[in-house]
C-alpha cells in the first residue's frame, strides 16, 4: 500500500505506521498476513475518520496535501482564462480568477489560492489576500454582471492578510466593497467553501445566492486559535479544541443553522485521499443550481438573497409563564 499523501496529521500517524508494516510484509512475501493487516487498516481508517472532533476537522481542512482552488478549477471547469490585476495597485496571487466554462455555461470564477509546496505557499501568501486581491475580485464580479455571467467563488483562506501595509492600502474598505457588490449583483452567485473559511477574509467572497461547503471544511467568524487567544490569553493552547466546538464551525452545524445550503460529501478520510468523485458531485450541483436560476427574475433573485441574509441570526425570546 502507498498512502496518497505525504504529510500526515498527528491522528493519522497510526495509519502511516500500519501502511509501512503492510509494505514490509508484502516485500517479504507474507501475503496472508498482509491481507489481514489491510483489513485492520481499513477498520482503523473508518474508526479514526468517523469520530473526528470539530478541531480535528479544522486540522483536516488545513491538511498540506488537501487540493487547493487551482486543482478544483482544473477538475470542475474548462477553458479557464486567468485575468490579473486590480487596475489600481497590482496583482495578488492569493486571489485567482477569470473566465471559464462550467458544463455549457460560461461563468466568472474567483478563488482564494493557498498554493502547494514550500515554494508556492509564500508566493500565494498562504492564501491570505491583500487589498489588491479583493479589488481584483471586485473587478471580476463587475465583469460577470456586465456580460450577464454567473459568478462562482471558491473560499479557502485562514483570513485576509492582517499586516500594516495591507491596512494602509485599504484592506477593510476592499473587503466591505466586495460584500456590498455581491449583495447587489444582478447575476446568479454561488460560493464553495473548499477548506478554510476564516473571518471577513472568507466572507468577502461568500455573500452569495447559494453556499456549498465540503464535508471537512470549516467556516467561522474566527479561527479556534484566535478565539482561544482572545478569551483565554496565556492559557489559549489548552482551550483551542474547546473553542472549535463552541464556534459551531463544521459543515453539519452550519447546515443546521441555515448558513450554508448544502454539504458536498468527501471520501472517507477527506479530499487528500481522493478528490475527483467529490469534485464531480460539486460540478453537478453547480450546474443544477445555475439551471434553477434560469426561471427566476432578477427581482426575485435579489429578494431571496436579501431574505437569506436578513434571516441569519434572527431569534425569538420565549418568556416563561
Amino acid at each position: 500500500m502507498v498512502l496518497p499523501f505525504k504529510n500526515p496529521l498527528p491522528f493519522e500517524n497510526d495509519l502511516v505506521k500500519l501502511d509501512k508494516t503492510i509494505d514490509d510484509k508484502l516485500a517479504r512475501g507474507e501475503l496472508q498476513e498482509a491481507e489481514r493487516l489491510k483489513r485492520k487498516f481499513e477498520n482503523l481508517k473508518r474508526k479514526i475518520y468517523s469520530n473526528l472532533s470539530p478541531y480535528q476537522r479544522v486540522q483536516l481542512s488545513r491538511h498540506l496535501d488537501r487540493p487547493t482552488s487551482l486543482t478544483l478549477i482544473r477538475e470542475v471547469f474548462r477553458d479557464f482564462i486567468e485575468l490579473h490585476g486590480d487596475r489600481r495597485w497590482g496583482d495578488d496571487p492569493a486571489i485567482v480568477g477569470g473566465l471559464a466554462k462550467l458544463g455549457q455555461f460560461p461563468v466568472v470564477v474567483v478563488a482564494q489560492e493557498k498554493g502547494q509546496g514550500i515554494k508556492e505557499k509564500p508566493k500565494r501568501n498562504f492564501g491570505m489576500p491583500q487589498p489588491e486581491g479583493y479589488r481584483k475580485a471586485l473587478r471580476l464580479f463587475r465583469l460577470g454582471e456586465k456580460f450577464g455571467l454567473p459568478v462562482v467563488t471558491i473560499i479557502d483562506t485562514p483570513g485576509a492578510y492582517p499586516g500594516d501595509h495591507a491596512e494602509e492600502r485599504g484592506q477593510a474598505q476592499a473587503i466591505a466593497e466586495c460584500l456590498l457588490e455581491l449583495a447587489h449583483l444582478t447575476v446568479p452567485t454561488i460560493s464553495v467553501v473548499l477548506s478554510e473559511g476564516g473571518s471577513g477574509g472568507a466572507l468577502a467572497l461568500g455573500i452569495t445566492d447559494k453556499i456549498f461547503m465540503f464535508e471537512f471544511a470549516y467556516y467561522s467568524v474566527i479561527s479556534p486559535e484566535g478565539c482561544a487567544s482572545i478569551l483565554f490569553g496565556d492559557d489559549a493552547t489548552k482551550y483551542i479544541a474547546d473553542c472549535a466546538s463552541m464556534l459551531k464551525l463544521t459543515a453539519e452545524d452550519l447546515k443546521k443553522f441555515k448558513i450554508i445550503d448544502d454539504i458536498i460529501s468527501e471520501p472517507m478520510g477527506g479530499l487528500h485521499w481522493e478528490f475527483r468523485e467529490s469534485f464531480d458531485r460539486l460540478k453537478e450541483r453547480l450546474i443544477s443550481s445555475i439551471l434553477e436560476f434560469s426561471n427566476v427574475t432578477v427581482d426575485e433573485m435579489l429578494k431571496k438573497r436579501m431574505h437569506k441574509y436578513y434571516s441569519m441570526g434572527v431569534f425569538e425570546v420565549v418568556k416563561n409563564g
